[in-house]
């Protein structure tokens, strides 16, 4: 896992495992926004799985998919519904960790 820290509020990463939420906990993180579809690359965690982990440890989780068209005026509302609702520091993540970084400056330009 290589986490990237963008500011105080937010960090991403590439693609985390189940195994991986425990640490990411432990690291200081209240919550985690997942931009990477299910089924993108054979042999990825499911959304499923990681959130399942998430919450047992008492993160908030949420899933904002973005696809091969890009961020989209829906997935920038989400991110921005999480962003106001969900406890920071918050860690984003999807296969390089660029579409959620991407994601989140969308989402702050909207915020203002």
């Amino acid at each position: 896992m290589n986490i990237r820290q963008i500011n105080e509020e937010y960090s991403v990463s590439g693609q985390i495992t189940v195994d991986e939420v425990d640490e990411i906990k432990a690291l200081g993180f209240k919550s985690i926004v997942c931009h990477r579809p299910d089924g993108e690359e054979f042999g990825q965690p499911e959304f499923a799985a990681v959130a399942k982990r998430a919450e047992e440890l008492g993160l908030k989780i949420k899933h904002v998919p973005v696809g091969p068209s890009g961020v989209t005026p829906d997935a920038v509302a989400d991110m921005v519904d999480a962003l106001e609702e969900f406890e920071r520091p918050m860690l984003g993540y999807c296969r390089s960790g660029a579409r959620s970084n991407a994601t989140y400056e969308h989402a702050q330009r909207q915020r203002g």
